[in-house]
């Protein structure tokens, strides 16, 4: 994450609103990396975009809302929220 720059964000040790269950489809990501390597941001990127185009709009909103609760996680320091 370093040599690409990527920010790393603060996330409490445990969330019940952000629970690695949630993310079950990440799995199959991790098949699709086994033979990838990546020498840029962009690679990466561009990547990582056609593997979530590739997947059903139920999958691509869950993605998408991602940043939004892990501000609401990160807000609450890991209670509980609605």
């Amino acid at each position: 994450m370093e040599t690409l720059k990527w920010e790393v964000l603060p996330n409490p040790p445990y969330s019940p609103d952000i629970a690695p269950s949630d993310y079950y489809l990440f799995r199959s990501m991790t098949h699709g990396l086994a033979e990838q390597h990546f020498t840029s941001y962009e690679d990466t990127k561009k990547w990582v975009d056609s593997w979530i185009a590739s997947k059903d709009l139920f999958f691509q909103r869950g993605i998408q809302m991602l940043p939004e609760r892990w501000e609401k996680v990160v807000a609450s320091d890991g209670q509980y929220f609605n």
